[in-house]
């Protein structure tokens, strides 16, 4: 699992399986969730992240697309 950054207390991340559309993984916790990030950052899916977490992480992750999108097409291209 490659991590792509970390940051008060939430690791993005990819599975080295994944698939299209480019999105990451953030894990808090017990918690986790997925943001699609081509075009909007947008949330898929989450378990267990409180919203204010949510929050955070969807907002880091806005933060960091460009970032993520360049370290995706690193790993899977």
């Amino acid at each position: 699992m490659p991590t792509v950054f970390t940051k008060d207390g939430f690791r993005f991340f990819f599975y080295s399986n994944d698939h299209t559309p480019i999105h990451v993984h953030v894990r808090k916790g017990d918690g986790e969730a997925v943001f699609e990030v081509e075009g909007e950052v947008v949330l898929r899916e989450s378990v267990g992240l409180k919203t204010k977490e949510l929050g955070v992480a969807e907002l880091l992750a806005s933060e960091n697309k460009e970032l993520i999108i360049a370290k995706w097409h690193e790993y899977f291209d």
